[in-house]
């Protein structure tokens, strides 16, 4: 009896995410989201589409190690493989420092070019 409830909420939710997986970003609306201040508690190691730009989907991930929530990293890409893929899109392949144990290891991102030269947001 109490099952139709939970499938509409699911059916409204997963509704909820493929709008916006569908909306279309600006370069404008990628560098006002870049610049625009988080919480890092609430944030921390979750991951998020932010949309498409180009007809590709752009993701926020949110690491953090070792003393948390102090070092959420905010790193935004495009959900395609660093290198050829990332140039055939009009990516930007980069290098971003992500919190990994009591350190931080490099690791190649495609980004919008838009945000290539902004690095990780601390």
């Amino acid at each position: 009896m109490h099952s139709l409830p939970v499938i509409v909420l699911v059916a409204a939710l997963a509704s909820c995410a493929s709008d916006v997986a569908a909306r279309t970003l600006t370069d404008a609306d990628i560098s006002a989201f870049a610049a625009k201040p988080y919480d890092k508690r609430a944030k921390m190691n979750h991951s998020e589409v932010l949309g498409t730009h180009h007809g590709v989907q752009v993701v926020v991930d949110y690491p953090c190690s070792d003393i948390c929530p102090d070092y959420t990293t905010q790193i935004i890409h495009y959900a395609a493989k660093p290198g050829a893929d990332c140039d055939r899109i009009g990516g930007a392949t980069v290098t971003r420092m992500v919190p990994v144990s009591i350190a931080v290891m490099r690791r190649e991102f495609c980004v919008p070019k838009v945000v290539a030269n902004m690095g990780a947001r601390p």
